[in-house]
């Protein structure tokens, strides 16, 4: 059994969880219902609404109408999720619509990485943990293929089943930057990566988001902008131009640390540029940051 040590936020080793074929429990669910018989409110954005539900008196307004008037008069096509466990808050805005994942699907190929790694009672070997690190910290396309064909289908899709992204498909033939996502069930994950639950372990959990804490300074633009200083933040970014659709840019992230018990998602498409899409993702962050207590 080959073994290496872990970064510090990964405690010990990974070890199996319940037996196999366990569904993920106790995660809560995306959109209006996760906020139970708290205020609703929605705020129309071209033919969409966005729509937040929140137990904190007035939040569900304002992040609605903050979080609409982010996004309209943009040409390019936008969904978002969010949801904060301190006030028990959850906003979508076309949560079910695709995307082509680009780079984002890479937290999806670590979680698999890591649930194999768990069911087969072993550690992470040198090899995957120089692999993982590089997947997320620099977005390294070639560490991503490497896991990608060592996984093959059938470990990716048994992890997207447990974790119960039922709306996000493989890429074809390799294409892994082509798998099809969403953003209820990118919000499904990093509701998964930060709360205890039958799919992931504490030390699987804890060494993600480990890494997606120390992504590189020039990709940490998206969710995090207007932050507050005091939140831990854990992202992971994606951009890909296609001769149709323009540029596909996202940015997923959750916040932690003094508090702060919150994750966002924003995936776009038919951006003129990459800089475009960077925009328009942190005009939307920076209202769900400033909004948020």
């Amino acid at each position: 059994m080959l073994r290496t040590h872990l970064p510090r936020r990964a405690v010990r080793c990974l070890v199996t969880v319940l037996a196999t074929g366990t569904v993920v429990a106790g995660l809560g669910t995306t959109g209006a219902s996760a906020a139970g018989t708290g205020s609703r409110a929605s705020a129309k954005v071209g033919g969409s609404q966005v729509t937040c539900t929140s137990h904190r008196p007035g939040l569900a307004s304002r992040l609605s109408q903050d979080i609409a008037g982010a996004l309209r008069g943009r040409q390019s096509a936008s969904a978002l999720a969010v949801y904060d466990r301190t006030t028990d808050t959850s906003c979508t805005f076309r949560a079910g619509a695709r995307f082509d994942s680009a780079s984002v699907v890479k937290v999806t190929v670590l979680g698999a990485l890591l649930r194999k790694v768990m069911e087969e009672g072993r550690h992470l070997t040198p090899r995957e943990v120089t692999l993982t690190k590089a997947m997320i910290t620099k977005s390294d396309n070639d560490s991503t293929s490497a896991l990608w064909r060592q996984l093959g289908p059938r470990s990716v899709q048994r992890f997207l089943d447990l974790a119960g992204m039922r709306e996000t498909v493989p890429g074809p033939k390799g294409y892994w930057g082509r798998t099809q996502i969403t953003a209820g069930d990118q919000l499904k994950l990093l509701r998964l990566l930060t709360s205890g639950n039958t799919v992931l372990d504490q030390d699987a959990r804890g060494y993600a988001l480990g890494l997606m804490n120390r992504v590189v300074p020039a990709q940490r633009w998206g969710v995090p902008a207007g932050a507050s200083g005091s939140a831990t933040v854990h992202l992971k970014n994606g951009w890909l131009e296609r001769e149709t659709k323009g540029w596909r840019v996202h940015s997923v992230g959750v916040f932690t640390g003094h508090d702060h018990d919150y994750g966002i998602v924003v995936l776009s498409d038919g951006n003129r540029t990459m800089k475009d899409g960077i925009a328009g993702i942190q005009g939307a962050a920076r209202a769900i940051n400033r909004d948020l207590p």
